[in-house]
């Protein structure tokens, strides 16, 4: 009997005796050390889908700032998913890309016209997918997939026909569907609704680690792809798993 099959039989035998639930060793999780994941869950932009896509295009608009002009551009886009979720004022994905274009093309000074805009907002709809990411969910054949992002529906479609992934995940959830971003509870619990499995038996992957350690902190197993060798945030939570790319992630998830 293997170690994790004999531990899960021993804490049923002192729950039964007991009475009562017995702690896990620190970090583990009952689902997992049952082996009862049902699903696997991607984050989108970050994850799957590269959202540089666009620093050609931008370096193209505006010679020798296309590089700062794309990284400003995310790291807006996301402080404004936070800032929207704390103000309770939601509005979409889409909506918020946008304005962090705008403001990034005014802090950096460039003249940024409508079609230019237009430009470099159509590059979300034509989006590159990580190299990794079509052999990885390969490997994944037979596991239940899904994504989880702060992308409208309209977006992620059309990511998902630009990286040739049709038919790959059983459910493509947007934050939509509960009028908040990540890290809302609400939003995890949007992938248990829609996959009909408890949230202990969802394996949850992000490249971003506010996102991993979110998801964590609701409940799910969850692995950090640390494309960057980033060092983790302190945030008082850490993902179960850790690799270097999607690659990887097949000899990481529990069996």
């Amino acid at each position: 009997m293997r170690l994790r099959q004999l531990l899960s039989v021993i804490l049923l035998a002192l729950w039964t005796i007991c009475g009562a639930v017995p702690a896990l060793p620190q970090g583990a999780n009952m689902a997992t050390e049952q082996g009862k994941i049902q699903a696997v869950v991607f984050d989108a932009y970050g994850t799957l889908f590269n959202p540089y896509t666009a620093q050609p295009q931008a370096e193209k608009l505006f010679p020798g700032k296309g590089t700062e002009l794309t990284r400003l551009w995310r790291s807006k886009q996301l402080e404004y998913t936070w800032l929207r979720s704390l103000m309770q004022r939601y509005e979409d994905f889409w909506e918020v890309t946008r304005d962090a274009l705008v403001f990034s093309c005014q802090s950096l000074k460039l003249e940024c016209s409508e079609q230019a805009i237009q430009g470099l907002l159509q590059t979300y709809l034509d989006i590159e997918a990580y190299p990794e990411v079509e052999q990885a969910l390969r490997e994944l054949k037979g596991r239940r997939l899904a994504i989880l992002s702060n992308g409208t529906p309209g977006m992620l479609q059309a990511a998902i026909e630009s990286t040739d992934l049709e038919g790959v995940f059983a459910q493509v959830i947007s934050v939509d569907a509960a009028k908040t971003y990540k890290t809302d509870p609400r939003v995890y619990q949007l992938a248990p609704d829609k996959l009909g499995v408890a949230k202990s038996a969802i394996a949850f992957v992000s490249s971003n680690y506010w996102d991993a350690a979110g998801a964590k902190a609701f409940g799910f197993w969850t692995c950090w792809v640390n494309r960057s060798g980033a060092p983790p945030e302190v945030l008082g939570v850490k993902p179960d798993a850790v690799v270097k790319s999607l690659a990887e992630l097949q000899d990481v998830l529990p069996r």
